[in-house]
């Protein structure tokens, strides 16, 4: 515990260090933690309230829906279309972006998010999360699909919330990062991971195997040379993890070092990637450049990409520094 500071208190202190701050965008962010302690709710009482299993419908990428993504997705929506802070908003489960509706005041952000992030986890009682990207809002209060779609590098804020054995907020102003935890008895987010730094080092990687037979070169060259571990070039042992839940890699990578990888492959050459650049790699790419590590396709950096399209998708590699530059080395002598 970092002195009992409560996420509302630390975001009071942060907001004094701006001169030109309102207060809206401390609200906006008391507003999503509050959202995300409502799914918090409905992810612990799982089958005992119905949530689990298949909504039997699919969202914009033709995956099939749990019923708690569209719960989630219905919470996340509500809660921001009706808080005053935002001009609009873009969920992972729709296809256009989503306006604020006549009887709500308007605010001077834009929210894009996932709201459950590793769904296909959760019949099995895995962790899944809530990740959110922020963006300021034109000044007319009048997005159009062009204000969406802008660098990763222009994010005013991102931040995930973990839904394990704790429920956790990780979150980023470009001025480092901080986690927090759920106090379930008094029902505040506390401040008990300030300051987060990624390990430059590592010794764990993070990949879907099962893909391998489909991976570019400089991918397989990285992986193999983990595997022989101490007899390789590396000289020194790896573990490799996947627990397909992209906000549970990242948590376990700002914690204790590691890379996440998941890579172009072969199978569908009209998807450059399986991640959305929107809705994960660029929140997430902000998150772990902030804690010192770094995030890129292999070719180039996730924060400088410019997006064509709301649920656009690419390549990811992101974690601990030395471990990307490596990769990327290997993309580049590649030619």
């Amino acid at each position: 515990m970092s002195n009992n500071v409560t996420l509302n208190q630390f975001l009071i202190q942060q907001q004094r260090n701006v001169l030109e701050a309102s207060g809206t965008f401390t609200l906006l962010l008391n507003t999503l933690a509050t959202a995300c302690k409502a799914i918090a709710h409905q992810v612990k009482q799982g089958d005992l309230i119905d949530v689990l299993g298949s909504a039997g419908s699919e969202n914009v990428q033709g995956e099939v829906q749990k019923k708690l993504d569209v719960i989630t997705h219905d919470i996340m929506v509500h809660a921001l279309q009706s808080s005053g802070q935002v001009a609009g908003l873009a969920s992972e489960e729709e296809e256009e972006f989503l306006t604020i509706p006549g009887e709500y005041p308007k605010g001077k952000y834009l929210v894009l998010f996932d709201p459950l992030d590793g769904s296909s986890n959760i019949d099995i009682n895995m962790t899944v999360g809530t990740i959110f990207s922020i963006l300021r809002a034109p000044e007319s209060l009048e997005p159009s699909l062009g204000d969406f779609l802008r660098k990763g590098s222009e994010q005013v804020c991102a931040g995930f919330v973990l839904y394990g054995p704790a429920t956790m907020m990780i979150l980023t102003t470009g001025q480092g990062v901080n986690g927090f935890t759920l106090d379930q008895e008094i029902g505040e987010f506390m401040l008990t991971h300030p300051n987060i730094r990624i390990p430059e080092a590592t010794q764990e990687f993070a990949i879907n195997m099962s893909n391998q037979r489909f991976w570019e070169a400089p991918i397989k060259r990285y992986v193999d040379e983990c595997v022989l571990g101490d007899t390789g070039p590396r000289g020194k042992n790896f573990n490799m993890r996947w627990i397909a839940s992209m906000v549970a890699e990242v948590y376990r990578i700002l914690t204790r070092g590691g890379i996440f990888m998941y890579p172009y492959d072969i199978r569908d050459p009209s998807k450059p990637g399986r991640l959305r650049l929107m809705y994960e790699a660029n929140p997430m790419g902000f998150i772990v450049e902030q804690a010192g590590g770094l995030c890129s396709t292999g070719r180039a950096r996730i924060l400088e990409l410019q997006p064509s399209e709301l649920h656009q998708r690419v390549p990811v590699i992101l974690g601990s520094k030395q471990e990307v530059e490596r990769v990327e080395s290997y993309f580049q002598s590649q030619g």
